[in-house]
């Protein structure tokens, strides 16, 4: 990548999952838990300006009419599942005239003045930074759910724009990527959009047994190789590439425009493939050059566990 990453960027990319935040007693998932908790303590220690939010949506926000790609110029917290409820703090004179360029530049942004944003987004904001509004940010729809889907490697491309055109702004700028990584809900390989949260649920529920079996764990353990190693190679990445993960894994679109707009590898913090929350879990960052000790494995975690 040509453009080198500065000490003002820093990107986090990580899971998101319905199932973490109905697992009120914290029973599972201990390794990912603690491996979002470190992903906390390194977005404290950076203390962002500004945070660029790639995340997507659940057929909640866009159901009849579904963009490829939406940036919001407003926007609030839906509060499913547990997820912070408030207003974003999106920063006007600066997603504005971010959205003009891209579209100048051959992006087909929709622009978004208020909608409603659910877990895709809020799960992770809360994990990473807290309440709403608490940081401004620039909230990035990209559509990883309804087909026809933009591919990959535009997901990349339009990462790449982002980065290049907030480059010159003088903050310090957090890019966050949510969702993936191996996983198939029932309700969206049911392909049926427009359902109740009630009717989701129940469309889950009746295909979870099934579901808890298509984690793909060396698929997960791939992708985070790419990303640390080779990130550059995510712009030719393609359909292909994601299916033999399962339909949920199409959420890496956000981690791809986001490791593509922070310029830089990403070393894993952790993962843990999690069956009760069917999906494979993980949280990687920009490198920091901390000497803090590594996180336990899933394995060690269970030895100490009672």
């Amino acid at each position: 990548m040509p453009r080198r990453p500065a000490s003002d960027t820093m990107v986090v990319c990580a899971s998101h999952s319905p199932g973490m935040l109905r697992d009120a007693t914290e029973e599972h998932g201990a390794h990912f838990r603690a491996g979002i908790d470190e992903a906390r303590r390194r977005v404290t220690a950076f203390e962002p300006d500004l945070v660029v939010f790639f995340g997507s949506d659940h057929r909640r926000a866009f159901v009849d009419s579904v963009p490829a790609v939406a940036l919001m110029l407003a926007a609030d917290g839906l509060g499913d599942l547990g997820s912070p409820t408030g207003s974003y703090d999106v920063p006007a004179e600066i997603a504005e005239p971010l959205a003009a360029s891209l579209l100048a530049q051959g992006f087909d942004v929709t622009v978004v003045r208020k909608v409603a944003l659910d877990h895709g987004f809020g799960q992770t904001y809360g994990h990473l930074i807290g309440d709403l509004p608490t940081v401004p940010v620039i909230p990035i729809y990209l559509n990883c759910a309804t087909p026809p889907l933009a591919s990959p490697g535009r997901a990349y491309a339009l990462g790449r724009q982002v980065g290049e055109e907030l480059s010159g702004l003088g903050k310090r700028v957090l890019y966050v990527g949510s969702g993936g990584l191996s996983h198939s809900p029932p309700s969206l390989e049911a392909a049926a959009a427009g359902l109740s949260d009630e009717e989701r649920l129940a469309v889950n529920e009746a295909g979870r047994a099934a579901a808890r079996e298509k984690i793909v764990p060396d698929w997960d353990q791939a992708f985070l190789a790419r990303i640390a190693e080779d990130p550059e190679s995510l712009a030719t990445f393609t359909d292909a590439d994601i299916i033999p993960a399962g339909v949920g894994a199409h959420e890496v679109r956000t981690w791809i425009a986001a490791v593509a707009a922070g310029a830089t590898p990403m070393e894993t913090v952790a993962y843990e493939p999690v069956p009760e929350w069917i999906t494979g879990m993980g949280v990687a960052t920009t490198p920091t050059g901390a000497t803090s000790a590594p996180l336990p494995s899933p394995s060690q975690i269970e030895q100490v566990q009672p």
